[in-house]
């Protein structure tokens, strides 16, 4: 049951930090309840929770490339964000909403000069990593939820 805990939290961290895959740990959590006698999970909601964690991790790497593209950008910003994310996580609630942002434009900047164009897929990747992230945090905590609701109720 604790290690059931650990990874919820786990889960729910990595949906922030970009080197965790935030739902999948989350999902191996629900998976280990439902060894335990406090889990009784259907095998419908099992594969189902299984094939969202799947679609959303892919999609956390799929929506910042392409809102970069969708904004003009390069992969140089996509690379900005995803390392201004890392950084800012370190800083604090801000840098992680801000960190993404200037990485992109610092990675936009380093391969054109075009102030604008970096600004627009600056805003672009930002938009994608955002949306990653509440993705993600929303299958974490939904998972969690789920848990929480079988095993004291």
């Amino acid at each position: 049951m604790i290690l059931g805990i650990l990874l919820l939290f786990t889960g729910i961290v990595g949906c922030v930090l970009p080197v965790l895959p935030g739902p999948p740990i989350s999902y191996i959590a629900l998976l280990l309840l439902q060894l335990t006698h406090w889990g009784h999970f259907s095998s419908a909601f099992l594969w189902g929770s299984a094939l969202v964690a799947l679609i959303v991790t892919i999609l956390d790497y799929w929506v910042p490339v392409w809102g970069t593209k969708k904004f003009g950008g390069s992969k140089r910003g996509v690379w900005g964000a995803g390392i201004g994310l890392l950084i800012g996580f370190f800083v604090g609630p801000m840098g992680i909403i801000i960190g993404p942002f200037m990485g992109a434009l610092i990675g936009e900047l380093s391969y054109h000069s075009d102030a604008n164009r970096a600004l627009k897929a600056a805003i672009g990747s930002f938009i994608g990593i955002i949306t990653g992230m509440v993705l993600k945090l929303t299958v974490s905590v939904f998972f969690t939820w789920h848990f929480f609701k079988e095993w004291l109720f």
